[in-house]
């Protein structure tokens, strides 16, 4: 059961960071980018909903294991042309059978799932084959001086932002997990403290 934290403050933190407006411009920079039918993985609160192309897009299916923000995913601003479906799931363990997805949208989202690895691995087996997988997320900074600040955070970081990580690699760990990666960037997000800020971003295909 979620803690009082968990249900009533954490929520709110989360939208105050996550909505910022470094953000906001890097999700409006990829998601319009989706097409066919999408997965997104930890839809959150639904932050990404407003930036589908509903003219490109079949339809969006969200997953969230936090009953609190899908309920405001549910409620999120989007096109009333676009179809959405919030379900309750993990990144990890993903509730769709293989192949079933022409794209992927994985939004500050590899940060806070238990397994990385596990969550990479699903999002590639329900992706049909040549589908793509947009990403923009924060993590493990390439400047030594900032990643030792990363790693001192780190601990208290993580209790107090829902289990987000500092230290996860991106780019790399996609790879790894066997993507073929077709375009990346990355920058210290402007107006964000550098220790949260690395942001690496772009498309990779199955």
């Amino acid at each position: 059961m979620a803690s009082l934290y968990d249900r009533f403050v954490l929520p709110h933190l989360l939208k105050c960071a996550c909505a910022a407006p470094p953000m906001m411009k890097q999700r409006a920079k990829l998601v319009p980018q989706a097409e066919g039918r999408v997965l997104e993985l930890g839809i959150g609160m639904g932050l990404n909903l407003a930036f589908y192309d509903p003219a490109r897009v079949e339809s969006v299916t969200g997953v969230d294991p936090a009953a609190e923000l899908r309920a405001v995913a549910e409620a999120a601003p989007r096109d009333p042309a676009l179809k959405v479906k919030v379900e309750d799931g993990t990144a990890e363990a993903l509730p769709f059978e293989a192949a079933s997805f022409d794209c992927a949208v994985c939004t500050f989202t590899l940060c806070s799932v238990q397994g990385p690895a596990a969550a990479l691995s699903e999002a590639r087996r329900v992706l049909k084959p040549g589908g793509r997988f947009l990403f923009c997320e924060h993590g493990l900074a390439p400047d030594p001086g900032v990643a030792r600040w990363q790693r001192r955070i780190e601990p208290v970081w993580k209790r107090i932002a829902g289990g987000c990580h500092l230290t996860r690699p991106v780019t790399s760990a996609i790879e790894a997990a066997g993507f073929k990666i077709g375009r990346r960037d990355s920058m210290y997000l402007p107006g964000t403290p550098r220790f949260a800020g690395w942001n690496e971003w772009g498309e990779a295909s199955v």
